[in-house]
Parts: C-alpha cells; structure tokens; sequence
C-alpha cells in the first residue's frame, strides 16, 4: 500500500450520500480539518443510457446543502428530474390527494435523483478538496476507542487515528456494532421491490403512490419519460414478481396502478430489498458519532430516509464547527450529545409518523378505510393543511431552522 497519512482529526466510514456530503460540508466549513473517508467498495461505472434502481425524492433542504458544497451542479450536469405535482389515492376507497407545487408559489416540490448520480458528483467533489483524503477500496480489520482517540487498524496492519469517527455506513453500520450500540425496531414483513419502466404516456414530472392493501405502490418521474417504481408489498410476493416473465410483470404492474400512466412498454431489472424500522438507542459516545441509516431507518414510502441523514450531516456539521470555534474537543460525548439531542426528536418523529402511515393505510377494518379515505378527501380539500404538509415534505421547515441557528 503506498504510504498514507495516518493521524485525522475526523474519519468517516462510509463514502455514500451521507458520509461523503458530511466530507464535503466538514470541509467547505472548516478548511483547517484533516478529514478521511474510508469505504470497503470502489466506486463503479455505468453504462450512461440505463438507471440506477435506487433513487432519492431530495428534498429543498437537502438541495440547499449540496449547493453550499458545490455538488448541486455537478449533480444537475448529470441528470435531475424535478417533480410539480404528487398524486396519492387509496386502492381500497375513493380517498385522493393532489399536491401541487404552485399553491406554494414554488417551482417543485423536490427531485428525482439516482443515488449512484448524488454519489458520483459527490466524490467529483472529494476529489477537488485537498484537505480530505479519500481511503477507498480500504478494509477495517478492527477499531479502538481511547479517551483521547479513537485508532482503526486496516487489513494491512496501517494504524489511522482520529479525535472523532463517524459511522456512515449504512443499515448494517460495522462501526455501530463495533462499539456495541444497540438498535430498536422491527421488521415490517414487507419488501419492497424496485425497477425501472417505460411508460406508454408520459409521467408528467408527478411522482404518483397507489396505497394498495399489501402497500404502497410508486411511480417516481426519471428523465425521458421513465419512472423509477418502488412497489412494496409481501416478502414473497415480491420474490414472485422478480421471477414471473416481464410481459407478466409489466401487466400486473399495470393493473396495480390502474394504467394511470397507459401501457408499460419496458421494464428494466428488477431487484428486491427488506422493509424495517429502526432506531439506535445512542447516536453518539465518546468519540463516536452516527449518521444516516448507521443511525435510523424507515419505510420509504415518503421517500425521506435519504433526506433525514442529510439533516443529520448538517445538525453535524453545525455542532463540530462551533465546538472548533469554542476550542472545545470535537469528539468529547458533551459536544457530540448536543448533535443527538438535535436529531433524536425530528428522527422520531419521522420513524413514528411513516409507521403509524403504514399501518393506517395497511388496515382491513372497513372503519378505518372509511376514516382514511375521507382524511384524505378532506386534506384535498383545505388548502392550507396541504400547504403545510408540503412545506414539511419539501424541508422548507427545516431551512427556516437552520436559518435561524446561524
């Protein structure tokens, strides 16, 4: 291995969306940092003409912050897909919501956008930083956690310390389970199932969600009339429909959204994921910080999982930031307990909010289809409560807050 530098004052695992926007904003706030990211997998290509089956709803807080680190045009130079209106109705009723962006005065409500795009703009930006050092395809063989240091060692016995660690790698955070966090959730015994289709109409730049008795069922706007699908239902009837023929597929889909959109003239692959809840029980210790999906996970069928770790970065990044101001010790557990304090009640509120929404619209007894259905009739009916559920949906709230915290 060529000879790197080995002390950091903070190390980042994990070099997706969360982990290498925290990088990038860590940077652009505090040029004096020595930063590292460090990630087991190499960054891969992709032909340009097909689509990453994971896609982000990014919200405008969250646009916002790629555009304080000078990723936002990298990202649009690729490919965007901003989205006007959101209709959602219920399979089991006559219950509909439209929303649409004008009645806010805004543009969009948000965009559509590949992960592996926000990734690959992400790391263009990496690269332009001096002050970051980008550790990548390296292994953790094991980490230490000291009063003054945290110290991981590689696969190649190299020993990098840091003042402070931070695990953003993902559902299955390693980092998390190394210093022995415990998580609390549950497992929503569903699935959900992704791809991509070509629609005989065009999608209207309109995310779209049918509320089917097995789940929710999306149509998400991509560029040049396609749309990414993200359709969850039963562990094995997701697994059916990843093996039936793709005319068969596309037909079901089809008549599962009540051929909204017209015929379904492609489907791309089809690859399937598990649905769960959780929460950590502690965001920090000493020396340790966790973000993202290291830190909490939610259904994805408003499409805010992605949006909250990016809140987390920016409440992050804000704390590190004034304790360096304030000379204080970036990784002592008194800085970092202000950060879980910060995310802890919005992050909750999330998970609880999308759980108590699955479980609402999962529901058999016709009492609660009735009442679901006339909720949502009569939240397309005022105005001003649909006004404040996009405020909240687009993060406006939250650029307000992080407004008023400067």
């Amino acid at each position: 291995m060529i000879k790197i530098k080995t002390d950091f004052d903070i190390i980042i695992v994990g070099a997706g969306m969360v982990g290498a926007t925290l990088a990038c904003g860590l940077a652009e706030e505090a040029e004096n940092l020595s930063i590292a990211i460090i990630d087991a997998n190499e960054p891969k290509d992709w032909e340009k003409d097909s689509y990453d089956m994971r896609v982000s709803a990014i919200t405008r807080a969250s646009q916002t912050l790629f555009k304080n680190i000078d990723v936002w045009e990298k990202i649009v130079e690729q490919r965007v897909t901003p989205y006007q209106n959101m209709f959602v109705w219920d399979a089991e009723g006559k219950g509909k919501v439209h929303f649409d962006s004008a009645d806010m005065g805004e543009a969009d409500l948000g965009h559509i956008i590949e992960n592996r795009v926000i990734v690959k703009a992400l790391h263009q930006r990496v690269a332009e930083i001096s002050n970051i050092e980008f550790l990548c395809p390296v292994k953790i063989k094991s980490i230490n956690f000291k009063d003054d240091k945290t110290e991981l060692v590689l696969d190649d016995k190299t020993i990098l310390s840091t003042k402070l660690v931070v695990g953003a790698d993902g559902t299955r955070s390693w980092i998390r389970q190394q210093a022995d966090i415990a998580v609390k959730g549950w497992d929503f015994d569903q699935a959900a199932l992704v791809t991509t289709v070509k629609t005989e109409k065009h999608h209207q730049n309109t995310a779209w969600q049918r509320f089917l008795k097995t789940g929710p069922l999306a149509f998400l706007p991509l560029t040049d009339g396609y749309s990414s699908i993200v359709w969850s239902t039963s562990p094995d009837e997701a697994k059916r429909l990843t093996e039936i023929s793709e005319d068969d597929f596309a037909k079901e889909l089809e008549q599962a959204f009540e051929s909204k959109l017209g015929k379904i003239e492609s489907v791309a692959g089809r690859a399937v994921f598990p649905l769960r809840l959780f929460e950590t029980l502690n965001y920090v210790k000493p020396r340790l910080a966790l973000v993202g999906d290291a830190a909490h996970t939610i259904h994805p069928l408003a499409g805010q999982g992605v949006n909250l770790g990016l809140a987390d970065v920016a409440s992050l990044m804000t704390v590190i930031v004034e304790a360096l101001n304030d000379k204080k010790d970036i990784g002592d557990l008194k800085v970092l307990r202000r950060y879980e304090r910060w995310r802890r009640a919005e992050n909750r509120s999330m998970l609880v909010a999308m759980d108590g929404i699955k479980r609402l619209f999962g529901s058999e007894l016709s009492v609660i289809k009735d009442l679901r259905n006339a909720g949502l009739n009569l939240t397309d009916r005022i105005t001003p409560l649909k006004n404040l559920l996009m405020q909240q949906a687009m993060g406006l709230n939250a650029l307000k807050e992080n407004s008023n915290s400067k």
